[in-house]
């Protein structure tokens, strides 16, 4: 598969990767999966062709040939060629964390330095969230429970509920326009306070007709017929 002038939809690069898998060239794993009926192991991946001169050579940052620089960010893990986007490596993750991946309230990231790892949630948070969120054992392993699809290596960013269960950014927002409750556990995606003052605010505004206002009913449980 050729490589466009800056790579392909995922990735800005200059270099295909050859696949362990079947030892064919794609510009990234996502490209290989969507057009071959099996998963690109981006840890195995040993050789690169340049998009410039056609060289095949050893994964590195450019091309030994022609110079042509692969990509202004290069993990030697993870073989992930791209832009500059503040990206790092983290290795109790086990991949680079960049803007569309760590998570956390906003859609981007920063240097590394304003991130830390969670041990028990098991994923990279803002600083932010240090001591300030519910932490859920290995969370970031589970998939996204309105997609069902993959979490941790995910592209799309991930969000945070206040219960600590994670959701892609994308499915949070189509979840908002239909309710806001976490579909796991049902607890509050939002900070409701404002909208049942506004609710207290309105029932106070209507008051009971004067028929009603001195009635009160004691509740009756009724008897199981089947008991």
């Amino acid at each position: 598969m050729a490589a466009g002038p800056g790579g392909c939809e995922h990735y800005r690069r200059g270099c295909l990767l050859k696949a362990a898998c079947c030892g064919r060239f794609y510009v990234c794993r996502l490209c290989h999966d969507a057009g071959e009926g099996h998963a690109m192991d981006r840890f195995r991946v040993r050789e690169v062709r340049c998009a410039r001169c056609g060289r095949v050579q050893p994964a590195q940052q450019s091309c030994e040939d022609c110079h042509h620089v692969f990509g202004e960010y290069y993990c030697s893990i993870c073989h992930l060629f791209d832009a500059d986007k503040k990206q790092y490596h983290c290795e109790k993750c086990g991949i680079c964390r960049c803007p569309t991946t760590a998570e956390r309230m906003t859609d981007r990231i920063g240097p590394k330095d304003e991130f830390f790892h969670c041990s028990k949630c098991n994923l990279c948070l803002a600083l932010t969230l240090q001591g300030n969120h519910k932490c859920i054992e290995n969370v970031s392993r589970q998939d996204c429970p309105i997609c069902l699809e993959d979490i941790h290596t995910s592209r799309v960013g991930a969000h945070v509920l206040p219960c600590g269960h994670l959701l892609h950014r994308t499915c949070y927002e189509d979840m908002l326009k239909e309710g806001y409750r976490c579909p796991l556990c049902m607890h509050s995606a939002l900070d409701m306070t404002q909208y049942w003052l506004q609710l207290d605010s309105e029932v106070a505004q209507t008051p009971m007709p004067l028929e009603y206002q001195d009635m009160t009913v004691e509740p009756h449980q009724k008897a199981d017929s089947r008991a």
